[in-house]
């Protein structure tokens, strides 16, 4: 078994993802593996899916917004494990997700859930749960900690 030295980190910059993105910065520095930090900015994030009309200056905006983000994140965790450029894509976050993986050689992926069950699950979907049924590599899941 090889150990990861390829390890995809998609972040939706809630606050379990970026559990989930410590916790590959630990596991990476003990490794000597490259992280690489994926956003996928989806239409519903624009409004697309409910109707709304998108200009270009609403996708420059957010995309702007979101690689500032992505950059954010790195820097504060710089010299604590090795980073590839962060990654903005836009689609299918389950679709990219693999795709991205595919392309990397990704080693493993290191992902946030919430662990919702039932009719949540049902409404919501889990791109954790797709992305672990079809991606070619291991997916390590950090669960949100339960609330209250």
């Amino acid at each position: 078994m090889n150990l990861p030295k390829t390890i995809l980190v998609p972040t939706d910059f809630s606050e379990n993802a970026e559990q989930a993105l410590d916790y590959a910065v630990a596991f990476a520095a003990k490794l000597d593996a490259k992280i690489h930090l994926l956003n996928v900015i989806g239409m519903q994030m624009l409004g697309a899916e409910y109707g709304l009309a998108v200009t270009q200056s609403m996708v420059d905006d957010t995309m702007r917004g979101n690689q500032g983000a992505l950059d954010k994140l790195v820097a504060a965790r710089a010299g604590k494990a090795a980073f590839g450029p962060p990654q903005l894509e836009f689609g299918d976050a389950r679709a990219v997700i693999e795709t991205v993986a595919q392309k990397l050689h990704a080693d493993l992926i290191v992902m946030g859930t919430h662990g919702r069950r039932g009719v949540k699950r049902l409404l919501l979907g889990s791109v954790a749960e797709s992305v672990v049924r079809t991606v070619p590599c291991p997916v390590l899941l950090v669960r949100a900690p339960e609330a209250g």
